[in-house]
């Protein structure tokens, strides 16, 4: 069975321009604020957070492709977070990396860290779009609600569950937010499930120093069990920020200004990729972001486009969150008052797109928490345990045939 390379380079390309003081595609910039400490806190969590991820995916995904979004993930369960007690809100933070943080600091520096993404380079589109949609029925606490709103941006809606409409509303908002790259997150909607928490990310920069097509060729690209592939290889040559680790090589390519870029850690040995993201942490990340050099190279890099789902119940559970998929023992009280049954995460769906050619590149990431409930929501009632009046009427011309009032109902029958 043919092997499939693993894909390293975009894992964390938001969170990689904000993180990283020593910015090797823009050393020099001046115009980009400064973090606050609590920003810098929520970015350091969120890289610390989807390097475990990535590298837990990768153990449990053995040679496959791999593209994920941990910015995607960590803002689906950030507005999830909002409504976790307990020891499931402990779970999830230290699953999140937000120990140290209070919920006030966390909502206050995504709703910041948001506004800061959305506008650090005109030349890099980039997107974000957060949505929550619930059963209609569930007692949602307006608190819940309005701090989604607030720092979020998330867009709230009340839907009919039980109407097939409701998936293709959910799925034209996902369309819609990545222009048309990810087209559906659910299937369908389960009589259980009262609640969704979806994120939606679109990116799409142009290198800053473009590949000419004129250079790309066909060429041979080498599986990690050694056999050949064909590939069309582009090439240029320039100064980039590079520098040589320990058995590997690292490179930045840099769109528009210079605020977003592309990091490509290539391992020497063609079987040494995963060897590589094991050593991925942030005491790793400081050293080696601070070690790129301006250097003259010939670059050589493939085209290629990729589609990827996964569900992330299993990685989320191995990494501590497991309480949160209990049905039983998940605490999500935070979200609505339940006399009945109990909310629990059913399910974390991750969707990526990436395409990467001579212009750039453009990828797209749709992250939906599903919240479930282990009952039967409670349907509406009409309980006439109480003094009443009632009507008979004929409906045709609406005549009133008989009124009445019942203060104690008597049966001798």
């Amino acid at each position: 069975m043919v092997k499939k390379m693993i894909l390293v380079g975009t894992v964390v390309v938001a969170l990689l321009a904000l993180q990283c003081s020593g910015e090797p595609t823009d050393p020099d910039n001046k115009e980009t604020r400064e973090l606050t400490n609590a920003e810098k806190v929520l970015v350091q969590s969120g890289n610390s957070f989807g390097l475990k991820l990535f590298q837990e995916i990768v153990n449990q995904e053995a040679d496959s492709n791999i593209f994920i979004s941990p910015l995607s993930v960590a803002m689906a369960l950030g507005m999830t977070y909002n409504g976790a007690r307990n020891e499931t809100q402990q779970a999830m933070q230290e699953v999140l990396e937000l120990k140290g943080m209070t919920l006030p600091d966390v909502n206050e520096s995504y709703r910041t860290l948001i506004d800061l993404l959305l506008n650090l380079d005109p030349k890099v589109k980039f997107q974000i779009a957060n949505s929550i949609w619930y059963r209609d029925g569930l007692p949602v606490y307006p608190d819940f609600i309005d701090l989604n709103r607030t720092y979020f941006d998330a867009e709230v809606t009340s839907l009919d569950f039980n109407d097939p409409a409701a998936v293709v509303t959910i799925n034209n908002w996902v369309d819609e937010k990545t222009n048309g790259k990810i087209d559906k997150i659910i299937d369908k909607i389960g009589p259980q499930m009262v609640m969704y928490l979806i994120n939606a990310i679109y990116f799409k920069g142009d290198w800053t120093a473009k590949f000419d097509t004129a250079n790309t060729r066909l060429d041979l690209f080498i599986l990690s069990d050694g056999s050949p592939t064909n590939c069309q290889m582009m090439f240029q040559h320039g100064d980039f920020f590079y520098f040589r680790g320990d058995g590997f090589a690292a490179l930045d390519l840099p769109y528009g200004d210079g605020k977003y870029s592309m990091t490509i850690f290539l391992p020497d040995s063609v079987s040494g990729v995963d060897a590589l993201i094991a050593q991925f942490s942030e005491v790793n990340w400081e050293v080696w972001f601070s070690s790129f050099q301006e250097t003259e190279l010939d670059v050589f890099l493939p085209k290629f486009e990729l589609e990827y789902e996964l569900k992330l119940n299993d990685v989320l559970s191995a990494l501590g969150m497991g309480i949160a998929f209990d049905e039983y023992a998940a605490d999500f009280s935070g979200i609505a008052p339940l006399t009945c049954g109990n909310l629990y995460i059913s399910e974390v769906k991750h969707k990526t797109y990436v395409k990467v050619d001579e212009d750039g590149t453009e990828a797209a990431a749709v992250t939906s928490v599903g919240i479930a409930i282990t009952g039967v929501l409670p349907q509406p009632q009409f309980r006439a345990d109480h003094p009443f009046t009632f009507v008979i009427r004929e409906n045709h011309s609406g005549t009133i045939l008989f009124i009445g009032k019942i203060v104690e109902p008597v049966w001798e029958g």
